[in-house]
């Protein structure tokens, strides 16, 4: 005897050698041998299943086939491919038609289906037929099924209809992008397919499709169908969707103003930044209390004293929590109209929290120290640019002729080898250190080295230390809640709300307080310090969820800031390479097959370059540059082929 049965959610057929009362072994047309409980067990029959022979379907006996039992019939092996190719000719609306509401066995539907007893092949086509269509019929047990309800049955007609319709709709989208076409429907969700996509969606489906047929990623192959304005586009718009998903805008605020009644300082004041920036935090200011004792300012902007945490214009900083920056461009962190009013603007009288030093104007060291909320006078606003011929006379200890700010700046750069000796810190540590400027105008880039460790980059340096320091102290000596940087042995520097002390730099407190204007740290160590010097409750009270949140956030958030400006940097330094053509270049191995540019922050891994000893000099080739992936392929050239430190061949 033959059977059909389930098995794994499958169908087959074998013949019966030895059976139970609960199961049967039966065996395959491939030799393989199998136990079926009799509850899997759908029809039984003999022979091939074409004639007349004896058979059961769905609990029920079966008849002669159509024409009576067939010679030379063709035997078990095919059986199931018999009856797939029967139930291919089935009607299954028809026999939904016919079936009734209620539950049946398969081969009572076969019987009513044929008009007579079916065969095994006519019961076993009916029975796939309609597992084949569960939209139609719905399974109730081991060979019985059920119609599905009117409406049931038309709701999924209706979206297998649509899913046809969609699965046209997407091949013609695959079609059209590899043939760099940009489907109109594409335009609105460009981002969203870029950076965030939703697979849900048939674009998304339409454009991994497309990507895989082509050897494209996504950016590029869309960027080959124009629909990237720029790959620095691309980069920027990866940072805006992750950080700014509702744009870079602000809100229409009005711009708090400062209270009226502080008193102003007797000092001229100066700052000193690049050109491009705008958010001056600090200024300086020097003034001769004697022939041998100068008073030094140091005027941090004061916007705490015009808003307060909670405000709106605290919610806009809090939700930013730093100034973006990026070659060419930046995303301040407060609104330009309030940046405008609290910036040390040369030619104004602007609010400022201010840390006075007496110095020896001998030995330029400190005698004594005090802080104060005042209206300071701004006489001039210095940039780097302008002065940076300075560096070089102060290095050799030439001070004239003296210049503008030139006697205060000198002063302050002797005060500030004073007070890196006083945190026992070498004063050529880091001097060969190098850092680089980009300067980004009409889609072209400078890229400049600055040493680190200059006269005037020392002198901003220790003067901003000096004052975290000294009020990071001031808060801990006050019992008053803020936020530290600090660093223990062999440890990464670490943000907390207990003070402690910074080894790298050789101090003992040290809270971020000097750029209010651009770090939302300062903005709340600046409330907290306001509120100290004039004996108030502090906004941010001691174990506060407010302070912990914004340090945790603010962590968080500068970091991810800190690594974009590092990737555009990278980017930058790509374009620089095809912007002057560069086809060899000089480096320097780091490690293994690592090189670093000459005079570029940029490093490439070559995986052509022999073992060499880090520090080795060597020519490379810039084989390719991928601005979209922002990678660049170099190869090692040998070193008789070093014809130029960058050339464009």
């Amino acid at each position: 005897m033959n059977v059909l049965y389930e098995e794994d959610g499958s169908f087959k057929v074998g013949a019966v050698r030895t059976e139970t009362e609960a199961s049967v072994h039966v065996e395959a047309v491939s030799g393989k041998r199998t136990k079926v409980k009799r509850a899997n067990l759908l029809l039984a029959f003999e022979g091939s299943g074409e004639g007349n022979d004896r058979k059961k379907g769905g609990g029920e006996k079966g008849g002669a086939g159509k024409n009576g039992g067939a010679a030379g019939e063709p035997g078990l092996a095919d059986f199931l491919e018999r009856a797939h190719a029967l139930a291919e000719e089935i009607d299954v609306d028809f026999l939904w038609q016919v079936c009734g509401p209620d539950e049946f066995g398969f081969g009572t539907l076969a019987g009513e289906y044929f008009g007579r007893a079916p065969t095994p092949v006519e019961a076993a086509g009916v029975l796939l037929r309609l597992h084949s269509a569960p939209i139609y019929f719905h399974r109730k047990g081991k060979g019985r099924f059920r119609a599905a309800p009117r409406e049931t049955l038309a709701a999924a007609l209706a979206g297998l209809e649509r899913k046809r319709r969609q699965a046209e709709q997407i091949a013609a989208w695959v079609e059209g992008l590899k043939q760099s076409e940009l489907p109109e429907a594409f335009g609105p969700l460009l981002p969203q397919l870029l950076y965030r996509p939703d697979r849900n969606r048939i674009e998304t489906k339409a454009l991994e499709q497309a990507c895989e047929e082509t050897g494209l990623t996504a950016p590029k192959l869309l960027a080959r169908c124009g629909a990237l304005p720029s790959s620095h586009d691309y980069h920027l718009g990866r940072f805006l969707v992750e950080h700014f998903p509702h744009g870079t805008a602000f809100p229409d605020l009005l711009v708090p103003e400062p209270p009226a009644d502080l008193p102003q300082a007797e000092v001229q004041a100066f700052s000193l930044d690049d050109g491009a920036t705008t958010e001056i935090d600090d200024a300086f200011s020097v003034t001769w209390l004697s022939d041998r004792v100068a008073r030094v300012g140091i005027h941090i902007a004061a916007p705490t004293l015009g808003f307060a945490p909670g405000s709106e214009t605290d919610e806009v900083a809090r939700a930013r929590l730093s100034t973006v920056y990026m070659p060419g461009a930046k995303i301040t962190m407060l609104p330009p109209a309030v940046i405008e009013r609290y910036t040390l603007a040369e030619a104004r009288v602007c609010p400022a929290v201010s840390l006075y030093i007496d110095i020896d104007g001998e030995s330029a060291e400190v005698r004594g120290q005090a802080t104060r909320i005042e209206r300071v006078p701004i006489a001039a606003n210095l940039r780097h640019h302008e002065v940076d011929a300075l560096n070089e006379r102060f290095a050799a200890g030439d001070h004239g002729p003296n210049g503008h700010f030139v006697p205060e700046l000198w002063l302050l750069y002797r005060v500030a080898l004073v007070l890196e000796a006083g945190r026992g810190k070498d004063q050529r540590a880091g001097a060969e250190r190098v850092e680089y400027s980009f300067h980004v105008e009409d889609d072209r880039v400078t890229i400049a080295e600055r040493r680190r460790g200059a006269p005037l980059d020392k002198l901003l340096a220790e003067l901003m230390i000096l004052a975290n320091r000294t009020w990071g102290r001031l808060l801990d000596d006050r019992g008053v809640p803020a936020i530290y940087r600090a660093q223990g042995p062999a440890s990464r520097v670490r943000m907390t709300t207990a003070a402690a002390e910074h080894e790298g730099l050789g101090v003992s407190h040290y809270a971020w307080s000097t750029s209010p204007l651009r770090r939302y740290v300062d903005l709340v160590n600046q409330w907290q310090l306001v509120a100290a010097l004039r004996g108030e409750t502090p906004p941010f009270p001691g174990g506060s969820e407010r302070l912990l949140a914004a340090l945790r956030d603010f962590e968080l958030t500068y970091a991810a800031y800190d690594e974009f400006q590092r990737h555009m940097e990278h980017y930058w330094c790509l374009r620089w390479l095809l912007q002057e053509g560069v086809r060899l270049a000089e480096a320097t191995v780091v490690r293994e097959n690592l090189v670093k540019f000459a005079r570029l922050p940029l490093y490439v891994r070559v995986p052509s370059l022999p073992e060499l000893a880090p520090g080795t000099a060597v020519t490379i080739e810039v084989a390719d540059v991928d601005l979209i992936d922002t990678q660049v392929r170099c190869v090692y050239k040998r070193p008789e082929r070093q014809e130029s430190a960058l050339s464009n061949g």
